[in-house]
């Protein structure tokens, strides 16, 4: 649809065309008159300039078409006119939101009928399925008094799938499943590190009997070593509105941090042959049950890229936490812990890995830090998310305080020695 407006431009150009009339009139001074009848001409061809109808159809194309997440993509937008001639035509580019562009999305130009322009520009990826809105063009009429807006539809979809590569190892807690695994526990059995011996008992491995012993004092024993279980565990990610948070508009928020971490979480613990779950504490379902293998890698791939609720942008759904909170106690296995992924700016985030932890889910908390101290709320803000971290480790909680300026293994290979000494 067309929207044909005034735009001002020659906006009571005739009302002061007609002062020198009227002074030429009055003082009999023909030059005075002469202005004047210039001036009105100007009006009256403002007036009658009709705008022309456009008649646009434009080509999106992406370089690369499917990215990884920051890296650049150019962005080349091609301008077909199949109507008459346009003096002046602007176009708008309809950017997702999510996307950054480093130059500009915006072209002017006059394009003959049948002819065609094209002008690129230079964004940055980021993880997600994004959709171009439709582009708006400006078309307005030689003397600039009237412009038509129209928007021009062409469907494009820039695809940031992110690698789920193992770039860091997460230290699991004691709570284990029944499978073969990498989680040291304190039950004996066939391991690799000794555990304890015990008396034999009929139908033991021969290759597990303790010969020095039997050499020793002519008793039969058994040897028991440390059994490796493999966890449970749901990668938790809060992507409340709260948690959009950022030191600064051109930094990523905290909970594309958080989903940064947890991709590589997913991968290292999927290839330690754990069974992992994602989640998501935010509005929408977004529930992947714990399992393993490569469809579920790929699963879960998909949902890391294109779940609403774990958008760059937050969701304008309703959020009900209590009701939110019930049902996934409903889905957590019995066994499973949880790795909660979230910036803990605010109470509710510190009762929710509480409770969970008090359920019997042994909870550790990945904290991407979204706060500075430039003026005197961002400390406030940062003292209070301080304090709230403090609680939760008074509270047994294992806590991972992650810095903008630190790599993710690098803290947590800081917060392994610091839980172990």
């Amino acid at each position: 649809m067309t929207r044909v407006i005034e735009t001002e431009r020659w906006a009571g150009i005739a009302a002061v065309a007609l002062v020198p009339i009227g002074l030429g009139v009055f003082t009999e001074h023909p030059p005075f008159v002469l202005a004047g009848i210039v001036g009105v001409g100007y009006a009256a061809y403002a007036r009658g300039d009709a705008v022309p109808t456009p008649a646009l159809r434009i080509e999106r194309t992406l370089d690369p078409p499917t990215p990884e997440p920051g890296e650049d993509v150019t962005v080349t937008v091609e301008i077909h006119n199949d109507g008459g001639f346009l003096p002046d035509l602007r176009v708008i580019d309809g950017v997702p939101a999510a996307l950054a562009v480093d130059d500009t999305a915006r072209f002017g130009t006059a394009l003959r009928g049948g002819g065609s322009a094209r002008y690129q520009y230079t964004l940055t990826a980021v993880r997600g399925e994004h959709e171009w809105e439709p582009v708006t063009a400006i078309v307005r009429n030689a003397s600039g008094s009237r412009e038509a807006r129209v928007e021009v539809d062409t469907q494009t979809t820039l695809q940031c799938h992110p690698e789920l590569d193992a770039t860091s190892t997460l230290p699991l807690r004691g709570l284990t499943a029944p499978f073969s695994g990498r989680v040291p526990t304190d039950v004996g059995g066939s391991g690799l590190e000794f555990y304890a011996t015990r008396e034999y008992r009929h139908g033991d491995p021969v290759r597990r009997l303790d010969w020095a012993r039997l050499a020793r004092t002519g008793e039969l024993s058994t040897l028991e070593f440390r059994e490796e279980r493999a966890a449970t565990v749901v990668l938790l990610i809060d992507s409340r509105r709260k948690a959009y948070r950022s030191p600064d508009p051109e930094e990523r928020n905290a909970v594309e941090r958080s989903v940064e971490a947890a991709t590589q979480a997913f991968s290292a613990l999927l290839d330690s042959g754990d069974r992992v779950g994602v989640a998501a504490l935010g509005p929408g379902e977004c529930w992947l049950p714990p399992n393993t293998g490569s469809d579920h890698r790929a699963a879960a791939r998909e949902l890391f890229t294109t779940h609403p609720s774990l958008a760059a942008t937050p969701l304008e759904d309703r959020f009900l936490p209590t009701t939110w909170l019930v049902k996934f106690r409903r889905r957590l296995p019995a066994d499973a812990q949880v790795v909660f992924f979230s910036p803990v700016v605010d109470d509710f985030a510190v009762q929710t890995a509480r409770r969970l932890d008090a359920y019997g889910h042994l909870v550790t908390v990945v904290s991407p830090d979204p706060t500075t101290d430039e003026t005197a709320g961002t400390q406030l803000a940062r003292v209070e998310r301080s304090n709230r971290l403090s609680a939760l480790r008074s509270s047994g909680l294992r806590v991972v305080d992650w810095g903008e300026e630190t790599p993710l293994e690098t803290e947590l290979e800081r917060s392994a020695r610091r839980w172990s000494a």
